[in-house]
């Protein structure tokens, strides 16, 4: 798509008199102008306006080195054509500002790019928060208003094939980066458009760093990577912004590279190093509601591609049937997420979502299948403190009666709270689990110590 119908396409045209405006908004160096914060976004809509009339339509927007230095060339020359004199600071200013609405995404653009910051909430164009190291603070940025909010939201998803307006209000979408974007719009959201955005890091995070953290211990981690290189079926458990994506990431990152893996997302998020991996990613339905294509038509495809891993991003409905059927049908050390509040209520939530598939099924049955299928659940948790732990590592051994038995291999236990910081370590509980033997098998050999058999707890 050309720059221009890109751009037009988020601009509201400017009916106001030229001649006006340049007798308005013509800023000396001692003039407060620009001090000003309506005359700055008068005079950064005007000279952003300009530039976009002038810019060559045919323009390639995926240069964005080359399309930067045009715009900076003409910005140059516009200012010095008008008489508009602003200070180094001012100049700069401007020009980011008009770049990134030209370019990116316009006041959230400097947030995009800046370390440590994981999540960007807009709660309407004129309160905007971020999450930077676990915590929350409001910014000093705003939008001009709720329109050009709007422009934003639709910059997003519209690459992307998706919509969003009155007659739906609600989307996911994604960054070029990958990072998660969710957004609701009026008449939905009553306080204006709203807008989240789950910031991916630039470099993907390692097991060191998780280590590093504080979030996991080498004995676990030397545990899962055993199970995944076995081909244990794993369900990573946890609350919203637990970090069971980048928990999932890591993990997947243990399979083989000669193994053919396919990977099925709301949001395509995963970033897979492997060379073999088929991304799949869900579709809403167009304007006449046909088209739609759900995590489950993906999973129960995904059957058909040959697949010797099958990785669900997150689980949350129907499609939790069509899993459990393939990790008992032979594609054994799958992967997935879902939403819950420990191991225990992850089976309980698999067992309502399995419902939503519209089959009537006997709980048992139900229960019997969950039991055969995974064999690890890993629940991670957001601490007090904003930092994200693995707090539990279960093994599911079976069925007692109607009840899914669980043992837990790794337990994180909380020792003490230092400056509202979280002190605490994940420990083995001294129980091996009964599935070693498939570990064994691969060649893989465990030392006891990894389970606290024989040795003193650290």
């Amino acid at each position: 798509m050309s720059l221009l119908k890109r751009i037009e396409r988020n601009q509201d045209s400017s009916e106001n008199s030229e001649s006006s405006k340049l007798q308005e908004l013509r800023v000396k160096r001692a003039s407060p102008a620009v001090g000003s914060r309506d005359a700055y976004v008068d005079l950064k809509n005007r000279v952003q306006q300009r530039l976009i009339a002038e810019l060559d339509p045919s323009m390639d927007i995926t240069q964005t080195a080359e399309v930067r230095v045009t715009i900076q060339e003409m910005f140059e020359s516009m200012l010095a054509e008008e008489s508009i004199v602003l200070t180094r600071n001012e100049k700069r200013r401007l020009f980011e500002a008009i770049v990134a609405e030209i370019l990116g995404f316009g006041p959230l653009e400097q947030f995009l790019h800046t370390d440590g910051i994981t999540e960007i909430m807009v709660n309407g164009p004129k309160n905007v928060y971020i999450e930077r190291a676990g915590r929350l603070e409001r910014v000093n940025v705003t939008f001009e208003d709720n329109d050009h909010l709007m422009r934003i939201i639709d910059r997003i998803v519209a690459p992307l094939g998706r919509r969003i307006d009155e007659g739906s209000p609600m989307v996911d979408a994604r960054l070029p980066d990958g990072s998660r974007v969710n957004a609701v719009i009026p008449p939905i959201a009553l306080n204006g458009a709203t807008l989240t955005i789950r910031i991916f890091a630039k470099i993907p995070f390692t097991v060191e760093n998780l280590i590093e953290f504080g979030s996991i211990t080498p004995e676990a981690v030397e545990f899962l990577k055993a199970c995944v290189i076995a081909k244990l079926n794993v369900m990573i458990s946890g609350g919203t912004g637990s970090g069971k994506t980048t928990l999932l990431n890591i993990l997947s990152g243990f399979i083989p590279d000669d193994e053919r893996i396919v990977t099925i997302e709301n949001a395509a998020e995963l970033q897979l190093r492997q060379d073999h991996v088929v991304t799949l990613e869900s579709r809403a339905a167009n304007v006449e509601g046909r088209g739609a294509v759900t995590i489950q038509d993906l999973v129960v495809n995904s059957l058909r591609m040959r697949p010797d891993r099958i990785i669900v991003g997150e689980v949350r409905g129907g499609e939790a049937l069509d899993m459990l059927q393939a990790m008992n049908t032979g594609h054994d050390g799958s992967l997935a997420t879902g939403h819950a509040n420990s191991p225990r209520d992850m089976l309980s939530r698999l067992e309502t979502m399995v419902l939503m598939a519209g089959m009537d099924l006997p709980h048992r049955a139900i229960r019997e299948q969950i039991a055969s299928a995974i064999h690890l659940i890993v629940h991670q948790d957001r601490m007090r403190d904003g930092t994200r732990k693995i707090t539990s590592i279960s093994e599911i051994q079976g069925m007692e009666g109607d009840i899914i038995t669980m043992s837990e291999i790794f337990r994180f236990e909380q020792t003490n709270i230092e400056n509202g910081k979280v002190i605490g370590r994940l420990r083995p509980t001294g129980l091996r689990p009964k599935f070693m033997w498939k570990i064994q098998e691969q060649g893989i050999i465990l030392p006891p110590s990894i389970f606290g058999i024989g040795s003193r707890r650290r």
